[in-house]
């Protein structure tokens, strides 16, 4: 009884994660159990919106309740969109689901980031209250939930994404919407994708709910390959390098070399990437062994020749749905709309209000006048201006997406200014049109130099650790010891040569890999993964890793 009450209990220290091997054991359970119904459509989509149920449970707790609620909302609401031939009606309810899911996140994400820039910005002293905890606590009377702080609920950042496009969809006439409410809490919670992505669009993903499942041994070939690829990602070119050196340098950057410094930065691209993709490419295989196709996050992005490109390559799923969602609708790069420019502005005056700069002010204004004039003059300019504008909002938007903190701004707005530099700097570079190898390899090394050092805004747990971190590569390089860090950290370097290099190997060749593990002997492909599983849990540790951006 005892084993039964911890299987269906909710532990922290036991989470349902792909690389614990407690995951692959209810996954084990859940395919029987999804291999006895899935003939049966209704039947097999009511079945896996209890069994994601149950994972997010697994995983998050009585949290679980923010998903019921944000499914219960917006499938009234899409429903209510799609019966109603009043424009205004359907305008207001639209915006209610947009307003309703923003706010739940904003609740959970960013009141302290709201709330301390409040605070800083016009010298007062709030308090964030739990008032959601204190009312839960009172309703269950037990002290489940944490009171004096807010905790922010797994994978929010993306079923909210995904709700939200299906009544903007089905607004945009897009889409019908689903009869039942049990085919469209399958579609917000199907738990290979739930916590970490990728975003599933409901256009691409409730066309698959009504049709019957069909398994060909191309799919099934495909989903255990990027099952076994996204382990190897994860536990060896993400966990490894992370746990014996990476974790160590940025814990304490005064301790280590400038040198070691720089490398622990060039080794979190890696990591980052191995765990993101890692998490996305056991997700979608996944969902391949049971039938249904996700989007594809990521296309080997760094590759990229320069930071435009790397956005259409990297966590395609969100950088696709803020275009769509966000990016055109403030006018894309057609036109301004009053949307943008009050978002600008409020993010310009807070910023020359926290920096209480009148130089800075004085400057900023003047600029902002002397644009504006030109832009009366030049239709060109205005155009230049608007698509700059929505394009700068759209990568510090995202970037808030990713943490709430002003260093994620931060970050956001690198990446974004390093778009808008490329533009313009791709009508002058005389690498543009040269199609030479070295060329291309140049731009790959310069866009991936120019990613790996933005990300320091993104590893640092603050403003002060960031500027430790600068400290030790602007006076502390220290090229004599270099070798001796090479020498000691030999094997997590050579981890990192091998992730680079696989990374950058032709598509044809990923491919060719790809087929000959599909076309190879069942008894291959077992000993295949018997072999992959045992080194990769040959290089985990027995601390718990998360993923990333579990934490988004």
């Amino acid at each position: 009884m005892n084993r039964l009450y911890d299987i269906f209990k909710f532990s922290e220290e036991v989470p349902l994660i792909f690389t614990q091997a407690n995951f692959w054991i209810f996954f084990a359970v859940a395919y029987f159990l999804f291999a006895l119904c899935y003939k049966k459509i209704a039947l097999r989509n009511s079945y896996l919106f209890l069994i994601s149920l149950f994972f997010y449970y697994k995983t998050s707790g009585f949290f679980i309740g923010i998903l019921i609620f944000s499914t219960l909302v917006d499938f009234i609401i899409g429903r209510n969109i799609y019966n109603s031939e009043n424009n205004v009606k359907r305008y207001v309810l639209v915006t209610l689901s947009v307003v309703i899911n923003l706010s739940v996140l904003c609740y959970f994400k960013y009141a302290y980031f709201f709330t301390d820039s409040f605070n800083m910005l016009f010298h007062t002293n709030y308090e964030v209250v739990n008032w959601l905890a204190h009312w839960g606590n009172s309703f269950n009377h037990q002290n489940y939930f944490t009171v004096d702080k807010i905790i922010l609920p797994v994978g929010i950042s993306f079923y909210t994404f995904q709700t939200i496009s299906y009544s903007v969809d089905i607004f945009r006439r897009k889409l019908k919407p689903l009869n039942s409410i049990l085919d469209f809490g399958f579609y917000v919670s199907f738990f290979p994708q739930l916590v970490a992505g990728p975003i599933v669009r409901a256009e691409s993903f409730v066309p698959q709910i009504s049709k019957p499942t069909i398994l060909t041994k191309a799919d099934f070939d495909a989903g255990t390959f990027m099952i076994l690829k996204g382990l190897i990602k994860k536990m060896i070119f993400a966990d490894f390098i992370a746990m014996h050196f990476l974790d160590r340098v940025f814990d304490a950057p005064e301790m280590f070399s400038g040198f070691a410094n720089v490398m622990a930065m060039i080794g979190y691209s890696l990591q980052i990437y191995g765990d993101f993709s890692g998490y996305t490419d056991i997700a979608i295989g996944l969902a391949l062994l049971m039938g249904f196709k996700l989007p594809i996050n990521f296309n080997s992005p760094y590759k990229a020749t320069n930071a435009g490109e790397f956005w259409k390559r990297w966590h395609i799923s969100l950088s696709t749905w803020l275009r769509d969602y966000l990016y055109i609708p403030l006018g894309g790069n057609r036109q301004g709309t009053t949307a943008s420019y009050i978002i600008l502005s409020i993010i310009v005056l807070g910023s020359l209000y926290a920096f209480q700069n009148l130089y800075l002010v004085f400057g900023v204004l003047s600029l902002a006048l002397f644009i504006f004039v030109l832009s009366l003059f030049n239709s060109n300019v205005k155009n230049q201006i608007n698509t700059n504008i929505n394009l700068m909002l759209t990568m510090l938007i995202g970037g808030l997406w990713h943490g709430a903190s002003w260093k994620f701004v931060i970050w956001g707005g690198l990446n974004g200014l390093g778009i808008v530099v490329y533009k313009y700097w791709r009508k002058i570079s005389p690498w543009e049109s040269n199609n030479q190898w070295y060329a291309h390899w140049w731009k790959i090394i310069i866009t991936l130099t120019f990613i790996t050092f933005t990300r320091i805004y993104f590893r640092g747990e603050s403003m002060d650790h960031i500027a430790r971190w600068y400290n030790q590569v602007a006076n502390h390089m220290d090229w004599q010891y270099a070798w001796d860090i090479l020498v000691h950290y030999q094997l997590v370097f050579w981890v990192m040569l091998i992730g680079y290099v696989t990374h950058w190997l032709p598509q044809l060749m990923k491919d060719r890999i790809e087929s000959l593990y599909a076309n190879s002997p069942v008894a291959i492909k077992i000993v295949i993964a018997a072999g992959t599983g045992v080194l990769c849990y040959q290089a985990f540790s027995t601390d718990f890793q998360p993923f990333i951006y579990f934490q988004f």
